[in-house]
């Protein structure tokens, strides 16, 4: 057999045969790195899926003991401004003779509540209560209260005053619900009371 410099053909395909070899080890070799990461990957995945569906399931149990908390403590605070409604009223010239506690109702297919409804023969009040006071929940209040006459229609031809009622206010809600000519009814502690001004005069819906 010819060498060639020294070497012989047989170890030069020797050589690239294990060169070859080598080659097709560390082809074997990325591969089965390329495997173990795209395995790490769909682990990663998996994690993360688990993770977002434990958020997923803490949120929804939050929002329900949140929700949960809000409905009752909102039913004290209605009991609360129910129990001083006759009198805080009436030292604002409203006689009441009656008040009511979450008047449902339904028109045309569309469903209604109000919290407290204060009445008398010719006026009545109609009082939306919130444990924080919001600027959208005066607007929300404001297109129910539009709605009022049409919703209850034994109420049409009476004088119709809102209110709101809370245990705390945010960003100036307060001063717009008088502004909007509404009765701000604050509760603090175990008693509630009528904090608009002394010569406020309420709007008529």
């Amino acid at each position: 057999m010819a060498e060639n410099n020294g070497i012989s053909w047989d170890e030069i395909k020797a050589l690239f045969a294990e060169t070859d070899r080598k080659f097709q080890e560390t082809d074997r070799q990325f591969k089965d790195t390329d495997r173990k990461f795209q395995e790490t990957d769909r682990k990663f995945q998996e994690t993360d899926r688990k993770f977002k569906e434990t958020d997923r399931k803490l949120d929804k149990r939050f929002n329900e003991l949140y929700g949960l908390f809000s409905s009752q403590w909102g039913r004290l605070v209605e009991s609360l401004v129910e129990g001083d409604l006759v009198p805080i009223l009436q030292r604002r010239g409203i006689e009441v003779e009656q008040t009511a506690r979450r008047v449902k109702g339904s028109h045309k297919g569309l469903s209604y509540e109000f919290d407290i409804v204060a009445r008398n023969g010719t006026e009545v009040v109609v009082v939306e209560v919130k444990t924080t006071l919001k600027p959208k929940h005066i607007h929300e209040f404001l297109d129910k209260m539009a709605s009022f006459k049409t919703w209850v229609e034994e109420y049409a031809p009476n004088t119709i005053y809102g209110a709101v009622a809370f245990l705390q206010a945010d960003a100036g809600a307060e001063q717009m619900a008088e502004n909007k000519g509404l009765f701000v009814i604050r509760a603090t502690g175990d008693s509630a009371a009528i904090v608009n001004k002394a010569d406020f005069v309420p709007r008529t819906f």
